[in-house]
């Protein structure tokens, strides 16, 4: 029986280690305990991703990520009512601990209960938050599953990821001529002005229904009485469309080249990194199909949704893994407004232990 004290007291531990991305080491340590507790024999790959497996008889892979965002250390998680949440200054972190504790959950008490399961395996990664880096790098080889279920969707458990985007990443590098901002500007080329004049030519928001455009790092500059000589941008854009991430691309190229024409004596350079790459789920796939069948089973009924992020998901598909995204309860990730509905949070456990049930 999934015990809902248990999975809190278990969804709080982890929360209160921090784990931001490449710091994973405590928290590796800490879920690797508890799954070898629980019989699962696990490893670290090349990498420090954290593998198990209970068996090698056609196991599921089970899979979320171990490391948050920012700002988050020191969080100190509490039951407000029927939710859970941080003390506002922190993320919560549920993102993607909701997933870990979770399944933690579901494997005790498929064992408490003594009730046959099937064979599965666990891939739980780090650096997924900058770019499924753990994913990209985990090691396949020690991987026999055919089907993965990731445990990072937002909303309750019945949601199932449609379908996610591609996403591309772009970082742009001006280079002006410094100069006394007080004595002599007129020989200064700003560098932030210039990355401010190609700012405003490019789009930013939502572009449509499954495309987005951010502008999210500018730095330039470092003191005020000086010309700045350099500026920095970063920014990314995602798409379901592979013909709208191509013409974004043109764009921001575009964009740069005009710019460094009417800036002569500048030079701004411009590099692309593709994260991950779209995918979109029908909803007769293999592991999509199994997560139905075990909401049934619950009394829930699923419900196919498009998300704009990313998951492990996207790579583990791009290897051949067919893949199923769902919800793990937790809501407003990557914001201090994070939280978690507790019901939600149990049925993540219930719908854990179901899969594993033979």
């Amino acid at each position: 029986m999934i015990r809902k004290e248990r999975l809190l007291e278990t969804l709080f531990d982890l929360i209160r280690i921090d784990s931001p991305s490449g710091e994973e080491s405590n928290i590796i340590e800490e879920v690797k305990r508890r799954l070898e507790s629980l019989g699962v024999q696990c490893e670290i790959d090349s990498y420090g991703n954290l593998l198990g497996h209970s068996g090698c008889d056609n196991p599921i892979l089970l899979s979320a990520h171990l490391d948050t965002v920012e700002p988050g250390r020191g969080i100190h998680p509490r039951v407000d009512g029927l939710y859970i949440v941080s003390q506002d200054t922190t993320i919560l972190g549920a993102d993607c601990k909701a997933g870990v504790a979770s399944v933690i959950e579901g494997i005790t008490s498929l064992i408490e209960d003594g009730k046959a399961g099937i064979d599965f395996e666990i891939a739980f990664t780090k650096e997924e938050e900058i770019g499924l880096v753990g994913a990209r790098n985990l090691d396949y080889s020690k991987i026999t599953s055919k089907e993965a279920i990731v445990f990072d969707g937002r909303g309750a458990v019945t949601q199932i990821t449609s379908a996610s985007p591609t996403h591309m990443r772009f970082e742009v590098n001006v280079k002006g001529r410094a100069a006394h901002a007080g004595v002599e500007p007129e020989k200064g080329v700003s560098a932030i002005k210039i990355a401010s004049e190609l700012i405003n030519r490019l789009p930013q928001g939502r572009i449509d229904d499954t495309t987005t455009f951010n502008i999210g790092v500018l730095e330039g500059g470092s003191v005020t009485n000086a010309v700045p000589e350099t500026a920095l941008i970063k920014g990314e854009f995602r798409s379901q469309n592979h013909d709208t991430i191509e013409m974004l691309s043109s764009r921001v190229k575009d964009m740069v080249n005009e710019t460094q024409l009417e800036f002569p004596d500048s030079n701004i350079d411009l590099n692309f990194e593709l994260d991950y790459e779209t995918y979109s789920r029908t909803g007769f796939e293999p592991s999509v199909v199994r997560v139905i069948n075990a909401l049934k089973t619950l009394g829930l009924q699923h419900e196919m949704i498009h998300s704009g992020g990313g998951s492990d998901g996207n790579i583990f598909i791009s290897r051949g893994i067919d893949s199923a995204v769902i919800g793990i309860g937790s809501y407003n990730a990557h914001t201090v407004r994070e939280y978690v509905v507790i019901d939600e949070l149990l049925n993540v456990a219930r719908v854990c232990e179901q899969l594993l049930r033979k």
